[in-house]
């Protein structure tokens, strides 16, 4: 036997040695309909003490655009849980945030909550004795979606079971007692949070109560009970419970320093005041969730209504305007075509993005740089979010962010009166491969008010991309004016790299 014979074995090889764990063990198990949670309801007191029943079709929504309201948010309804905790997220860290809330999880399990954790295992690496430890809780139980049967080798496992593990997802949610939800574009970490000096993504999500929340339950159940949803004991093989623990606790530094200036910057946030003062201002709007099937992590919903299409159902054919905010846009040919057709119409279409030096997936620009010549010529407006800018703390930063930025929120507003805030981004990835969600917002006040905002920060803190005369792109400097023929800011590996990527037949992948 060759060599070659060898390299051609590896994958059945593998695919013999490691299997997933059968699905017949779970337990069954679903959302709470709580009739009374004492605690939360304190907490989720709105300036207009209005009751909002589960049967019509309003919810109470606070938008958390700040980092630091955005963590308020999830550790008080954590905290201030009597019954159950729902959560599912694509990213968990275990930084600084992620561990506080980690052990936020633990306390409400102690103290007889019932803790559901749903995580997406694409970015679990390096957790797995952290998620032994809180699954040994009677309380809590841990599920992993689509997981790697390889805990330390995990890219052998796209040699065997690729199809699977290139659906991920992509959902993020956190809901209390069935009173309160959060969703929206954020993950748990401190570049989401806010905690240090790096890089923050200036994201977006809802604090939202009423006819939402047990859309959401009941979607999170859908999720839990799916053929992608395993339970962490019967994938993790290898761990340590106690070295999970210690992986959970706090060095000296992070005790005395970070933690406690952190402290005070989440006591200084607006919604930390106003629920402290119980009086949290909520706008009671009409919601309409939109989530994937679970079976789309499976390839098993090609029967269903695609995600973008009910969307766009949704959120109704634009007559004015469309702002369009996703930081990995990836319009495609078709779906180039279908903005310039809008914008033909007379609309005012937008689209805000990462230029290249401030997006984290160069591989995603060069998918979208390829559309900008054509959406420029068809009269759509294009934006590129500077990096590491500064904003003024005098100014109204919106979803532009605040210093060394990257924008991570997705956000699309239609004429200033109906908005979808969610995981969703305009690329194909979100659109045929991960699971996503999000919600459509009928409120002239709420799109309205982000509208105004993102016109009037997005030119201060974006760079304008045009075409000349001679229809070459330029980018206009927000700060001076100054005309780039190039990337701005990118350096020439980054570019060259960009746009070999650009040329490659990988676009159905980003």
């Amino acid at each position: 036997m060759n060599k070659y014979h060898l390299v051609l074995m590896i994958p059945a090889f593998l695919s013999g040695c490691a299997s997933l764990p059968p699905l017949e063990e779970r337990s069954e198990s679903r959302y709470l309909k709580v009739e009374s949670s004492p605690r939360l309801d304190a907490v989720l007191r709105s300036d207009e003490n209005t009751e909002i029943s589960a049967d019509t079709d309003i919810s109470g929504v606070y938008l958390l655009n700040d980092a630091h309201e955005a963590f308020v948010a999830r550790a008080a309804l954590i905290e201030s849980a009597d019954h159950a905790l729902d959560i599912q997220y694509y990213i968990w860290h275990n930084d600084i945030s992620g561990r506080l809330l980690f052990n936020l999880l633990h306390r409400a399990a102690e103290r007889g909550v019932r803790v559901r954790l749903l995580l997406d295992d694409n970015n679990t690496n390096g957790l797995d004795n952290v998620l032994l430890a809180l699954d040994s809780h009677p309380n809590i139980e841990i599920r992993l979606f689509n997981p790697f049967v390889w805990r330390k080798w995990r890219a052998l496992g796209y040699l065997t079971d690729f199809p699977r593990l290139n659906r991920r997802m992509h959902n993020k949610s956190l809901t209390a007692d069935n009173r309160a939800t959060i969703l929206g574009g954020r993950n748990i970490g401190d570049e989401y949070f806010k905690v240090g000096d790096d890089t923050v993504f200036a994201d977006l999500d809802i604090l939202a109560t009423g006819r939402v929340v047990t859309e959401v339950s009941e979607d999170f159940d859908r999720y839990w009970a799916s053929h992608s949803a395993y339970n962490a004991t019967d994938v993790i093989k290898k761990g340590n419970v106690e070295k999970g623990f210690d992986e959970l606790s706090y060095s000296d530094s992070d005790k005395n320093n970070t933690l406690d200036r952190y402290r005070r910057e989440v006591e200084n946030s607006a919604l930390y005041r106003a629920m402290s003062d119980k009086r949290i201002p909520f706008h009671h709007v009409r919601t309409r969730l939109i989530s994937d099937d679970p079976a789309k992590g499976l390839n098993r919903d090609r029967h269903k209504t695609p995600i973008l299409d009910r969307m766009v159902e949704a959120l109704q054919k634009p007559e004015k305007s469309m702002y369009l905010v996703s930081p990995y846009f990836v319009p495609t040919k078709s779906g180039t075509q279908a903005l310039g057709e809008i914008a033909a119409d007379g609309v005012d279409v937008t689209i805000l993005t990462n230029s290249l030096q401030a997006t984290d997936v160069a591989a995603v620009h060069s998918g979208y740089a390829k559309y900008r010549k054509p959406l420029l010529k068809a009269g759509v407006k294009l934006y590129e979010l500077q990096p590491n800018h500064a904003v003024p703390k005098s100014k109204d930063r919106g979803l532009t962010g605040s210093s060394a930025t990257s924008l991570h929120a997705k956000t699309f507003i239609v004429d200033a009166k109906r908005v979808f805030i969610g995981s969703f981004n305009l690329d194909p990835r979100s659109a045929r491969l991960n699971t996503e969600m999000g919600v459509v917002i009928e409120s002239p006040t709420i799109a309205g008010q982000m509208q105004r905002t993102l016109e009037t920060t997005t030119p201060d803190y974006a760079y304008k991309v045009t075409l000349d005369k001679h229809k070459k792109l330029r980018w206009q400097d927000p700060a001076d004016g100054k005309i780039y023929a190039k990337e701005p800011e990118a350096g020439f590996w980054k570019r060259v790299t960009a746009k070999v990527l650009s040329f490659l037949p990988i676009e159905g992948l980003l």
